[in-house]
């Protein structure tokens, strides 16, 4: 029997799987210790049972996905609303030390991509998709970048990134603390004396995003305040993908319309905080972005069929593995010299395995089990979320624009 869900009962069944992933969030403590967001749980949870139920020759559902190009490109609007370019200068030297190791990284994965589909004979754009779109890009870039690659003829392409990005969310948490502990332990590190130390006990009071990029005014939360805030996200969604359009039209390169928005976005928000034109309400702002994220990520897992992945999940495991092994070598050997070989370099280690092969919540997790044991580190709190959230995108998209249109 095939059952066709229309988007009522889609949005229906992926809140409902939602609240389970929470739930089992809460309850199993091996996923709230590697940061596995809730709608990934739930959504895998969907997805699995489904595949039973195909398998079986019981029941065969399909999901409609007519609002998740729409919930994609919110959640990626937000985000350049989030990229202040003035907290740039708080970082200093060592913050453009950090996002420059943190492009290489970005370039040197979709190379290991590109060399083992060579050596495996597969399409070099499915390799991709174990990559830095799902390393550092993680499950958004996973199913935003896979949208598109499956629009040019690649089948499996989604299903691949968020597989990838979850294997690399677990690993993430598993080996980032870890190594910075060792690097503490074998050159005898120690943190600066620092006269705010107690601030730091708190789990992620000054290790999150909100900290960096909020205002004072975060509680306000009115009809007209939201109405206001949903004109600037649509405004900045209409000219994003009318941008990426034209580029097409011009020269034939593909851009995805997420990319185009959040640059929009991003100019207009710094724009904004020069001459403040609108004053943001970045509580409205977190809300949507929670709500588009958690919905994109729940239906586009929810719509995956995991047979997909039986053809390609050798060669995804190994250019997962090869990842792996690089950036362990890449972080020790090289990031850790190059960023002072002190406590705070240690630090930022766990933070760049974090987020470079999972997501920045595993980045902040790394370094808050760090900085709990061995003493606080303002450097590390203040460069790692900076790039992990925002500043990263400037050096990845185009290392994976580039490389899907060399490939497609």
């Amino acid at each position: 029997m095939n059952i066709n869900l229309n988007l009522i009962s889609t949005l229906s069944i992926g809140i409902v799987f939602f609240l389970i992933g929470t739930f089992l969030k809460d309850k199993i403590k091996l996923f709230s210790k590697f940061c596995i967001p809730s709608p990934v749980i739930g959504g895998l949870l969907f997805t699995v049972l489904s595949l039973f139920l195909r398998i079986f020759n019981i029941v065969d559902i399909t999901v409609s996905q007519n609002f998740i190009s729409i919930f994609m490109t919110v959640f990626f609007t937000i985000l350049g609303l989030n990229a202040s370019f003035k907290l740039i200068k708080k970082g200093g030297n060592l913050l453009f030390k950090y996002w420059i190791l943190c492009g290489v990284l970005a370039l040197c994965q979709n190379v290991i991509a590109v060399i083992i589909a060579k050596v495996t004979n597969i399409h070099p754009l499915i390799a991709l998709m174990c990559g830095t779109i799902s390393m550092e890009g993680g499950h958004g870039n996973a199913a935003a970048f896979g949208s598109t690659i499956e629009k040019m003829g690649i089948d499996g392409a989604v299903t691949i990134g968020l597989a990838s990005a979850t294997l690399g969310i677990i690993i993430g948490g598993l080996l980032g603390a870890p190594v910075a502990r060792y690097l503490i332990e074998k050159y005898n590190l120690k943190p600066k004396l620092n006269p705010y130390t107690k601030l730091y006990n708190n789990k992620f009071s000054l290790l999150s995003k909100n900290f960096l990029t909020r205002n004072s005014k975060s509680n306000v939360f009115k009809p007209i305040n939201f109405f206001e805030h949903t004109l600037i996200i649509l405004l900045c969604l209409n000219f994003g993908k009318l941008i990426t359009n034209m580029i097409y039209m011009k020269t034939s390169i593909v851009i995805p319309s997420v990319v185009g928005c959040m640059l929009v976005a991003c100019i207009f928000r710094n724009f904004n905080d020069q001459v403040k034109l609108v004053d943001l309400n970045f509580y409205i702002l977190d809300f949507a972005s929670d709500i588009a994220l958690s919905m994109f990520l729940m239906i586009a897992l929810m719509s995956i069929n995991l047979l997909d992945l039986v053809n390609i999940a050798g060669p995804m495991l190994l250019i997962i593995l090869a990842q792996v092994i690089f950036i362990l070598i890449y972080s020790i050997f090289v990031c850790f010299k190059v960023l002072g070989k002190n406590f705070d370099a240690a630090v930022m280690i766990s933070g760049i395995i974090g987020h470079g092969i999972g997501n920045t919540p595993n980045a902040l997790a790394n370094i808050n089990s760090v900085t709990h044991k061995y003493g606080p580190s303002e450097k590390a709190s203040l460069i790692v979320p900076l790039v992990g959230a925002f500043l990263l995108d400037i050096f990845s998209l185009p290392c994976i624009i580039i490389f899907i249109n060399i490939f497609k």
